[in-house]
C-alpha cells in the first residue's frame, strides 16, 4: 500500500511537472452545435484504447487553454477527454463584468446550461469509444457539474469532480437516489465559496446516501489550481490531483498502473 501511494504521489507530480513546459498538445478544436447555436470544444483522445471518457467543465473565463491543458493531462493518463464550452463560439468574457453576466445567464437558466452540458457530452461521446463518463469541472464548472449530477438527465455517468466550485444546492433541487459517487475538492481559505458550504453539500449527500468524498486543503485560496494564476497552490493542487486519478480508476473500473 505504502509503495503503490508513492508511486501515484510520483506520478502525479511528474504529469504535473510537465505543465507548461514539455507536455504537447495532444488534441483539436472541435466545432459542435446545440439548439440551433455554435459551440467549440477540445478534444484529447487517449493514445490506444482508452480507460474510460472524462468531460472538462471550465470555469467563468470560458474555454481557454487552462481546460485544454487539463484535458492533455487526461488523455496522458490514458483517458479520452472533452473540454466542452458553455458560452458559445467565440465567447470568451475577458473582464470580470463580462464573466459574471456569462455565469449569471446559465444560472437564471437551469435548463440551458443542462441542455448545454448534454449536448457537450454527446459531443465526447461521438468520438470516444467509451460510455462511461466522469464530468468533472472548474468553480463555476464545479457548479455546473453538481447542476447535471442533481438533474439526474445524464446517462451512463460513473462520477461527479468538483475543483473549487460553487457546492450550495438551490431551493427546490436534491440529489437523487442513484445519484453517482461525488469527488469534491476545496479550498479551507476560500473566501468566494465558504466552507459551510461544503459541510452543507456534505450533510445533504450523506442524508440521501450518495457516495461522495470531501477533500478540504489548508490554506488553499479559491481557485487554488490554476497554473500560474497568484491563486496558485501546488500542494493543494497536487494533492487533489492525486486524489482525482484515484476517483477515475474506481469508478471508471481502469488502474493508473
Amino acid at each position: 500500500m505504502g509503495r503503490a501511494s508513492h508511486g501515484l504521489k510520483a506520478t502525479t507530480s511528474s504529469i504535473l511537472l510537465l505543465i507548461g513546459t514539455s507536455l504537447a498538445s495532444a488534441g483539436e478544436t472541435v466545432d459542435y452545435s446545440a439548439d440551433g447555436a455554435d459551440y467549440q470544444g477540445y478534444y484529447a483522445p487517449a493514445s490506444g484504447e482508452a480507460k474510460g471518457l472524462v468531460l472538462v467543465i471550465h470555469d467563468w473565463d470560458g474555454l481557454t487553454d487552462y481546460e485544454e491543458r487539463r484535458a492533455d493531462m487526461l488523455a496522458e493518463m490514458g483517458y479520452d477527454a472533452f473540454a466542452l464550452d458553455l458560452y458559445g463560439a467565440g465567447n470568451r468574457p475577458e473582464t470580470t463584468d463580462a464573466k459574471k453576466a456569462e455565469t449569471a445567464k446559465l444560472y437564471d437558466d437551469r435548463e440551458a446550461m443542462r441542455a448545454r452540458i448534454l449536448a457537450g457530452l454527446e459531443t465526447a461521446r461521438e468520438r470516444s469509444s467509451s460510455d462511461q463518463a466522469v464530468v468533472m469541472g472548474y468553480c463555476f464548472g464545479g457548479a455546473a457539474v453538481l447542476e447535471l449530477a442533481r438533474s439526474g438527465a445524464a446517462e451512463d455517468v460513473a462520477g461527479y469532480a468538483t475543483f473549487h466550485g460553487g457546492l450550495a444546492t438551490p431551493e427546490g433541487q436534491s440529489y437523487p437516489a442513484d445519484t453517482a459517487p461525488i469527488l469534491i475538492a476545496h479550498g479551507g481559505a476560500d473566501t468566494s465559496i465558504p466552507i459551510s458550504d461544503a459541510a452543507d453539500l456534505a450533510r445533504t449527500l450523506e442524508e440521501a446516501g450518495i457516495t461522495y468524498g470531501l477533500h478540504v486543503y489548508s490554506g488553499a485560496p479559491h481557485a487554488f489550481t490554476v497554473f500560474g494564476s497568484d491563486r496558485y497552490q501546488e500542494r493543494a493542487d497536487e494533492n487533489s490531483w492525486s486524489v482525482f486519478q484515484a476517483f477515475l480508476s474506481d469508478n471508471l473500473g481502469a488502474s493508473e498502473g
